[in-house]
């Protein structure tokens, strides 16, 4: 965010006081966007937005040097919230808690983008309840040289398989390049039985339309596809809810739709410019969202009818590491993603001679998360060229360290 001396300005939201400091400090250059403007867009959508992240601990992923800089992740709540702001203790899979955030109104949704929050990052879990989610994730994300009207296509098998499993689907675009599927469901069944839920969906999706859609976990086996992610359900990963804004630089927002729309939908058509004028005109399409609660059973025993999912293969050497099934290399690991991708321009200036017979899905620019904020990963799957003409492996352009002088319970590496 741009720098400002604005003052700053105090504002009464349903009787309760919420200080915006720097009210005029640029957030989105492209469409003047200001963080005043921001609080205003989340407070006329506020029901939508509460709808999909009210009531949830959330991870704040802050921007305090605007949308061209890599934001970080607070898992935990800032030591001065107000009083109208809750709490609710996380307990993560690496032994490690943390007292996380929850907003249950109009002004929590102020106070949030104030600290430099543009999209909203809850957990599938209730506040009341972390044990049991009450929300199965369908992340539909497309693999580079995938277009529109094949997530689009995927996303109607998925409505399939749900309908089949006795279960509702609500679309929403992810306010990138995606879509997402939210599903209720009742808080009865573990975060293991949730994800393994998801894990069967997004297998029987694959089954129903091969080379369309994937659920193939590791990226470089996964060609041009949609990949079903269904490892956002797992109990540390949380996602943009709708009405989120997005850090594109033209202030996209994850939007709800209905699976009328989803065909004709694009998802730029959806920012904070134009997205309150429809919320104001034709209200949330997810209004029924929490009136629609179903049951597992049905996905639970499709999974036991598949069986297990194919495992990739271990190493020989007794680390237990995964082994790629595909010829890669790997070239940079950086702290943002232009020296990502500036480490890629350098490789394919190396090999210019191999860059032609790569496929769009064959070059992986990964955001990685680390401790508290991503790094980047750079690969190449080497599949389309040649055995004979495949370079090896080299020195890594950049070799950044997201772990470096940092300790904890199951640090990666430890």
């Amino acid at each position: 965010m741009s720098p400002s001396k604005s003052p700053a300005e105090i504002l009464d939201i349903d009787d309760v006081e919420v200080r915006i400091s720097h009210p005029d400090k640029v957030v989105f250059p492209l469409p003047g966007l200001t963080k005043i403007d921001l609080v205003r867009y989340y407070l006329a959508v506020a029901d939508g937005a509460l709808r999909g992240a009210g009531g949830r601990p959330m991870v704040l992923k802050r921007f305090p040097r605007g949308i061209d800089a890599e934001p970080f992740f607070q898992k935990r709540v800032p030591e001065n919230h107000p009083p109208f702001i809750d709490t609710a203790t996380l307990h993560y899979s690496s032994g490690t808690s943390a007292e996380e955030t929850v907003i249950r109104d109009a002004a929590g949704l102020a106070w949030v983008v104030n600290l430099g929050c543009l999209d909203l990052n809850p957990h599938p879990v209730r506040a009341e309840d972390l044990d049991h989610p009450d929300e199965l994730r369908v992340d539909l994300d497309p693999m580079p040289g995938v277009d529109w009207s094949q997530i689009v296509d995927t996303a109607y098998v998925a409505q399939e398989v749900l309908d089949d499993a006795g279960l509702v689907g609500w679309p929403k675009t992810s306010g990138s390049r995606g879509l997402h599927i939210l599903v209720r469901i009742a808080p009865q069944w573990s975060y293991r039985d949730v994800r393994l839920a998801a894990e069967t969906l997004a297998r029987e999706v694959e089954n129903r339309a091969p080379g369309l859609a994937t659920a193939r976990w590791w990226k470089e086996e996964r060609g041009e596809s949609v990949f079903v992610d269904f490892n956002q359900n797992a109990k540390d990963r949380t996602v943009a809810s709708a009405y989120s804004v997005r850090s594109l630089p033209d202030a996209r927002v994850s939007m709800p739709l209905t699976w009328n729309e989803v065909r004709s939908a694009r998802p730029d058509q959806f920012t904070v410019l134009t997205v309150p004028g429809r919320f104001a005109d034709a209200g949330d399409p997810h209004s029924g969202i929490n009136d629609a609660v179903g049951s597992l059973d049905g996905l639970l025993a499709l999974a036991a009818e598949l069986g297990p999912a194919e495992k990739a293969p271990r190493s020989g050497d007794g680390a237990g590491r995964r082994m790629s099934v595909m010829p890669l290399i790997e070239v940079a690991r950086t702290k943002t993603k232009p020296e990502a991708l500036a480490a890629l321009d350098e490789w394919k200036a190396r090999h210019a001679d191999l860059v032609t017979a790569l496929h769009p899905a064959d070059i992986l620019v990964d955001g990685m998360r680390g401790s508290s904020s991503l790094w980047y990963r750079v690969r190449i799957n080497l599949q389309h060229i040649p055995e004979a003409e495949r370079p090896p492996q080299e020195e890594l352009l950049a070799d950044y360290d997201p772990w470096a002088g940092k300790e904890w319970p199951g640090r990666p590496g430890s």
